[in-house]
């Protein structure tokens, strides 16, 4: 698991190495492009006014949000995925902290529309997800929801079969989600696969 210096490092040749795994339909970003694109429509049809990113990344997708005229906050923990993002979002409203210590403060002072995280919480253990999810909900306004895209399976054993099939690139120090045990937390969640190694997790307010 990359920290906080790793990922400033990367933050420039990110989407590159996105793309890589994506078109070759590899752990772990095989479905990456479709899990955008899967947000971004449901995000849409929410017709939502202010939103709220966490673990935003390079922008890639919240900048495509934000031309929409849609009202941007965020949250990461690299201050070089800050700076790419702010180029492509200048009003955009962006704080870098880590998030397995909390929202900054800024963030909590409003309701948003829809939250959203893609490929940023399986650096939280399984027991943090579920605390940290449940204290997003409040912040949501009536009708919001939170989406979810990320490396998760439906299973257990859909895990370990992609874990195999893996083999020596798996990472054993991030913890994905398993749909099958995170949605006895929240009952009103549901599960869209997208590839063999990803998928989208909807949890409605």
């Amino acid at each position: 698991m990359l920290d906080k210096k790793g990922f400033d490092l990367w933050a420039d040749g990110y989407d590159k190495s996105v793309n890589i795994s994506d078109n070759d339909s590899t752990y772990p970003f095989a479905g990456y492009k479709e899990i955008l694109n899967i947000i971004y429509n449901e995000i849409l049809a929410l017709k939502p006014k202010i939103i709220l990113d966490i673990g935003f990344g390079t922008g890639t997708l919240t900048s495509k949000l934000y031309e929409k005229g849609i009202e941007i906050y965020g949250q990461d923990f690299s201050d070089q995925m800050l700076k790419i993002s702010q180029e492509k979002m200048p009003f955009a409203n962006l704080y870098v902290k880590d998030f397995s210590d909390g929202l900054d403060g800024a963030l909590l002072a409003n309701k948003y529309d829809a939250i959203i995280a893609t490929y940023s919480m399986h650096h939280l253990e399984d027991e943090d997800k579920i605390k940290f999810i449940k204290s997003l909900m409040p912040l949501l306004n009536d009708g919001g929801k939170i989406l979810i895209g990320d490396v998760a399976f439906k299973s257990l054993e859909e895990l370990e079969n992609c874990k195999k099939q893996a083999a020596n690139s798996w990472d054993d120090d991030e913890f994905y989600f398993v749909f099958d045990k995170f949605r006895d937390y929240f009952p009103n969640s549901t599960f869209i696969p997208v590839s063999n190694c990803s998928g989208v997790i909807n949890i409605k307010e």
